[in-house]
C-alpha cells in the first residue's frame, strides 16, 4: 500500500480472550491467582535454593535460572491482560507494544535454552560422575546462563525489528491478548513472506538445537540408567531425571504446535488458547513440577517450614 494511503496508528487493541463482560471478570479473578502462585512458587523456589547449601549445585543453579526467567516470562503478559479484563478497549502503545514482543520471546528463548542445558547437565552428571564438580564448575555454568540469554536478547531483537518493519494499515485490532508474531503478521497490510522465512529459521534453529541437545542427552542418559545393575539406583536416576522429562514436554510440546505452522487468521483462535497455556500456565507449573516430584527439594523446605516454626 502506498506510503500516502497508509493510517498510522498510534496503538494497537487487544480482541482479548473474550467480548463479555462477566466472563472477563472471572478470568481476571482466576488468572490473577494464577499469576499470584507463579511468582510466589518462583521467587520461593530461587530463595529455598539460595538458603539451603545442599541445593548449591549445578542442577538447582540452572533451577533457580529458569525459575527467574519464568517470572521474567509471565510477568511482560499477565499484568497487562489482567488490566484488559477490567477495561473496555485495550489499548497498548505502539512502542510498548514492540517492547513486550521483545521481553516475551527473549524470556520464551531463554527458557528453551535453559531446558537444554539442563538436559546437558544431567548427562554430564551421569556420564562422569566423579568429574562432574569440575566439569560443571561454577564459571561454566554461568557461561551457559550466558550464552541462554545473549541468544534469547538477540533473536527477539531480530524478530521484533523485523515484525515492526512492516506496516499496518487496514486495522490496529490484534486477535491476540498480547503482542506476539503470528497476529501482528496476520493484521499487517505488508507482504510477510521474508518475515515467516525469518520466523522459522530463527525459531527452528534455536528451538531446534534445543531439541537436539535434549534427544542426545537423553538418549545417552536412558541408555545408561537401563545398564545400571541396581535396581534402586535406576529409580533414583529416573527420579532425577523424571521432572525435566515433564518439563521439557510440556514447554516444547506447546511451542512446537504454535509456531510449526504458518499463520493464518483462521489458526489465531486455536493459537490464543495454546498461548494461555504457554505464556500463563507453564511458568506455574514448573517450580510445582520440580517441588513434588523432587526429594531434595521437599527436603529443603520441611527444613526452612521446620526452622522457623522452631524459632518462633
Amino acid at each position: 500500500m502506498p506510503a500516502e494511503n497508509c493510517t498510522v496508528f498510534a496503538d494497537f487493541i487487544f480482541s482479548g480472550l473474550s467480548g463479555r463482560q462477566d466472563v472477563q471478570q472471572g478470568l481476571f479473578v482466576l488468572f490473577l491467582q494464577v499469576y499470584g502462585i507463579t511468582v510466589i512458587a518462583n521467587l520461593g523456589m530461587i530463595l529455598l535454593i539460595s538458603m539451603d547449601r545442599r541445593l548449591h549445585t549445578p542442577m538447582y543453579y540452572f533451577l533457580s535460572s529458569l525459575s527467574f526467567c519464568d517470572v521474567c516470562y509471565s510477568s511482560t503478559v499477565s499484568p497487562k491482560m489482567l488490566a484488559d479484563f477490567l477495561s473496555v478497549q485495550k489499548r497498548i502503545p505502539y512502542n510498548l507494544c514492540a517492547l513486550q514482543m521483545y521481553f516475551f520471546g527473549a524470556f520464551g528463548d531463554v527458557a528453551c535454552v535453559m531446558l537444554a542445558v539442563m538436559a546437558y547437565d544431567r548427562y554430564v552428571a551421569i556420564r562422569n560422575p566423579l568429574l562432574y564438580t569440575s566439569a560443571m564448575s561454577r564459571s561454566i555454568c554461568t557461561q551457559l546462563v550466558t550464552i541462554a540469554y545473549i541468544t534469547g536478547l538477540v533473536d527477539s531483537a531480530i524478530h521484533t525489528c523485523c515484525t515492526f518493519r512492516l506496516s499496518f494499515c487496514n486495522s490496529n485490532i490484534i486477535n491476540h491478548f498480547f503482542c506476539d508474531i503470528p497476529p501482528l503478521l496476520a493484521l499487517s497490510s505488508s507482504d510477510t513472506t521474508i518475515n515467516e522465512i525469518v520466523m522459522f529459521t530463527f525459531i527452528g534453529c534455536v528451538v531446534g538445537s534445543s531439541v537436539i541437545t535434549l534427544l542426545l542427552s537423553y538418549s545417552y542418559i536412558i541408555t545408561t540408567i537401563l545398564r545400571m545393575n541396581s535396581a534402586q539406583g535406576r529409580r533414583k536416576a529416573f527420579s532425577t531425571c523424571a521432572s525435566h522429562l515433564t518439563a521439557v514436554a510440556i514447554f516444547f510440546g506447546t511451542l512446537l504446535f504454535m509456531y510449526s505452522r504458518p499463520s493464518s487468521s483462521d489458526s489465531l483462535d486455536t493459537d490464543k488458547m495454546a498461548s494461555v497455556f504457554y505464556t500463563v500456565v507453564i511458568p506455574m507449573l514448573n517450580p510445582l513440577i520440580y517441588s513434588l516430584r523432587n526429594k531434595e527439594v521437599k527436603g529443603a523446605l520441611r527444613k526452612v517450614m521446620g526452622t522457623k516454626l522452631c524459632s518462633r
